[in-house]
């Protein structure tokens, strides 16, 4: 089979890697496209999309417009593409791009459609406090992930599991389930399902001003989303101006004001290996955080360096 292949990030890094390392099932990848190298780190320097050193390790060929045009759906039909395979690739596919390939295009999509459509499914998906996620093999079409499904493997999502270690893990299931589908592509096709709307949700992407916690809200709810955003954008909160990541936390046990002793963001403990913050309904305890251009550091650690007292409070 004569594979096209679309993709950016760590997670579709992992799909690339899954279909090249599939042995006799294994396509012939005919071309790779990924995002642009971007600006990161302190320093801004460029920086390579993980699919992009995966490719160039196997001296596959290699693509990376900022946008795709019709240019790229002429370019893509003198490949002669049996299939376009799309993972977490962050560009929109034009209507030409999408009819190039003879057997359309499959995207590898982390969540069980139609929960969670769009950018940031798994975070998402954490943030809300599922029990449960997985991986959906989507024929596309022009809509944001509303193609027919063809197949999906569901996850129990762990009580304290974070979004990059959620990630992780469906990257691998996605990758499993993507080297089963293709031998059985022709039936899967025949056999696909639509997606019903009205059980659709979206997942926005997440926003570096939305990651910054908001003390009022309930200890459950803070940290999911400490969970949700690890690893990026990393929920943060101020203290004496300074920011400061949270890379890990958990609802304290207990409820209600006389359990926090404090209004939401106060420092209600701060000593040996407990750091507990007061939330808008019980209180959080702080696990793992980081200084601005420091290291991740445990409660512990950081509380030997920080003159940080109860009663004190995080903005």
């Amino acid at each position: 089979m004569n594979v096209v292949f679309a993709g950016t990030p760590d997670f579709g890094a992992a799909i690339l890697s899954a279909l090249m390392n599939a042995g006799a099932a294994a396509p012939r990848i005919t071309m790779v496209y990924t995002a642009p190298d971007r600006p990161a780190g302190r320093g801004r320097k460029l920086r390579a999309p993980a699919v992009k050193t995966v490719a160039a390790a196997r001296q596959l060929p290699l693509r990376q417009p900022a946008t795709l045009t019709d240019a790229d759906a002429a370019n893509l039909k003198t490949l002669a593409p049996d299939l376009l395979i799309t993972a977490a690739y962050g560009l929109r596919l034009p209507r030409a791009v999408l009819a190039a390939p003879r057997l359309g295009c499959i995207n590898v999509h982390p969540s069980l459609l139609p929960r969670w459509r769009g950018a940031a499914p798994v975070a998402r998906a954490v943030e809300a406090g599922d029990a449960h996620s997985g991986v959906t093999l989507m024929l596309m079409n022009a809509g944001l992930d509303r193609g027919d499904v063809l197949a999906a493997r569901a996850v129990d999502i762990g009580a304290e599991e974070t979004a990059g270690e959620l990630g992780a893990r469906l990257a691998a299931v996605g990758g499993a389930l993507l080297v089963d589908a293709l031998p059985q592509l022709t039936q899967l096709l025949a056999a696909r399902t639509a997606q019903d709307d009205a059980r659709a949700t979206y997942a926005a992407k997440v926003t570096g001003l939305e990651a910054h916690i908001d003390w009022r809200a309930p200890a459950l709810v803070i940290a999911r989303r400490v969970r949700a955003f690890n690893p990026a954008p990393g929920a943060w909160t101020e203290w004496r101006g300074s920011r400061i990541k949270i890379h890990r936390a958990r609802a304290a046990a207990g409820e209600g004001e006389e359990q926090t002793g404090g209004a939401p963001g106060t420092v209600v403990a701060a000593g040996g290996d407990v750091l507990r913050i007061a939330g808008g309904d019980g209180a959080v305890d702080i696990l793992a955080l980081q200084r601005s251009g420091g290291r991740v550091m445990s409660a512990a650690e950081f509380m030997r360096g920080a003159q940080l007292r109860p009663g004190q409070q995080l903005q």
